[in-house]
């Protein structure tokens, strides 16, 4: 089957990660033929394995899915109406983990490959595109995500006038199951919460006395960590710390965030509650590898494999995979890119995904989405439409392009940083919007919080669809 069935001019699109491939997948759909350039298979990263389409390097997890009260959740459902290739993938390949959907990362890696490679409109390449893409691809999309090449970075500071600012993301390790104590461990997901493809039991849990945990964090703080070169400095972004770094923030740091015991029982002593739980979470549909939640690190690989054994029922694990850091660069969007995410100094040049300055999979990949959109829509001639501000897509693309405040009282200050998409994103419901439930003696609190993310979450979903069925 001949690859370009249509009059239009191509699209190049820069990256094969998620937001590069879903962006490929909108423009294609669209009726537009689609050049994906993607070098892996020619260039590999510090943090990429394979030269497959969409690799998730960090976590296999891509949140809450629950789209009635959780905005990721939401963003999921938006992405659904959209016809998102990478939601299609991550539903087709899903693993159980609770309330969240998490996938199983080859076959979500392998589905995304093949189905861009089966597409009629798009051409795969793989090359490294080492500067800005030339004029006559007069329309582009930048889909380079966190781990964009040198070169390439270079070329975008130079046009920008503007430094490319870098945080670092940690990688969590993976255990193989078979090597978990389960005469120790327990499977139980937090409050037996069940989620897509999930039972209520879709976690390992490592329960801890105190004068475990105590050791362990004495053992985490002292560790021999990475060091870091002059010109890197340590701009974490708080959504993914570090295991250590949380520790040395304070000693019941960890108990307080991803070893918190609430919510969960001992199996095999339930009346004696754990003084700090880890959680592991399936990573592969076969069950053979569970990651360690939460437990992104900087350690070096023989301090980890030492440190990470005197978790209970972790004392023989063998790692399929330890944890690692790799750096990240994204651009100051705010200042940079207009509401339909091209770049100020050179129109049809659009950016999409983590180096616009978002961070997670779903969101990298949305952005992905509206950019294919939004360049489909310029080649066709058609009016470009932007998705409502009390959507999902709308408040995330707002946040980027124009949503983040600048301190007036630090001048030059670049404060801009990457951002999960959240419900303090969207703006205020109307008055009236939420009333309280017939024959409820009290609406306030948590109550009335959760009555505000559902019709916000309801909101969104409407004006979703509305927006989705006026532009096509």
């Amino acid at each position: 089957m001949s690859k370009d069935t249509s009059s239009h001019s191509p699209i190049h699109v820069i990256g094969g990660g998620l937001a590069g491939s879903e962006a490929a997948w909108q423009i294609a759909e669209a009726g537009v033929p689609v050049v994906l350039h993607e070098m892996r298979g020619v260039r590999g990263t510090d943090a990429h394995k394979t030269d497959g389409l969409a690799e998730l390097v960090c976590s296999n997890s891509f949140r809450s899915d629950d789209a009635t009260s959780n905005a990721v959740g939401v963003l999921h459902a938006e992405m659904r109406l959209a016809g998102s290739l990478i939601m299609k993938a991550a539903d087709a390949n899903q693993v159980p983990a609770g309330g969240a959907l998490a996938v199983d990362r080859d076959g979500f890696s392998y589905a995304v490959t093949a189905a861009i490679a089966g597409h009629p409109l798009i051409s795969v390449v793989r090359e490294e595109i080492r500067g800005l893409p030339p004029k006559e691809w007069d329309l582009a999309v930048i889909a380079t995500g966190p781990l964009t090449a040198p070169d390439l970075a270079e070329s975008i500071r130079q046009e920008t006038g503007a430094d490319a600012l870098a945080f670092f993301d940690a990688i969590a390790p993976i255990v193989y199951t078979e090597t978990i104590d389960m005469d120790i461990c327990w499977h139980q997901s937090r409050y037996d919460k069940v989620g897509p493809g999930g039972t209520g039991k879709d976690y390992i849990n490592c329960p801890m006395t105190e004068e475990q945990y105590n050791a362990f964090i004495d053992a985490l703080v002292a560790g021999d960590k990475s060091g870091f070169k002059e010109w890197e400095g340590t701009p974490y972004f708080d959504g993914c710390l570090p295991i250590e770094v949380m520790a040395e923030r304070g000693r019941e740091t960890l108990r307080y965030g991803p070893m918190k015991p609430m919510g969960l029982t001992n199996a095999h002593n339930p009346t004696v509650k754990a003084y700090a739980v880890v959680q592991l979470r399936q990573d592969n549909a076969l069950g053979t590898l569970y990651n360690m939640v939460g437990f992104q690190t900087k350690l070096k690989y023989g301090a980890q494999a030492e440190v990470f054994r005197m978790i209970p029922g972790l004392e023989n694990a063998e790692f399929a995979r330890l944890g690692g850091l790799h750096r990240n660069t994204y651009i100051n969007s705010p200042t940079l890119l207009d509401g339909t995410l091209t770049l100020k100094s050179r129109p049809g040049l659009r950016f999409a995904g983590q180096i616009t300055g978002c961070e997670g999979y779903v969101e990298s990949a949305s952005i992905g989405l509206l950019a294919g959109r939004f360049a489909a829509a310029e080649r066709k001639g058609e009016v470009l439409v932007m998705p409502p501000a009390t959507t999902a897509f709308g408040a995330l693309l707002n946040h980027i392009t124009g949503g983040h405040i600048v301190s007036d009282d630090e001048p030059g200050k670049r404060s801009f940083q990457p951002m999960n998409v959240n419900f303090g994103l969207f703006p205020p419901l109307d008055p009236g919007a939420i009333t309280k439930p017939e024959g409820a003696k009290r609406f306030r609190g948590k109550e009335k919080a959760a009555a505000k993310k559902q019709a916000t979450a309801s909101r969104a979903l409407g004006d979703c669809a509305a927006w989705l069925n006026g532009s096509d």
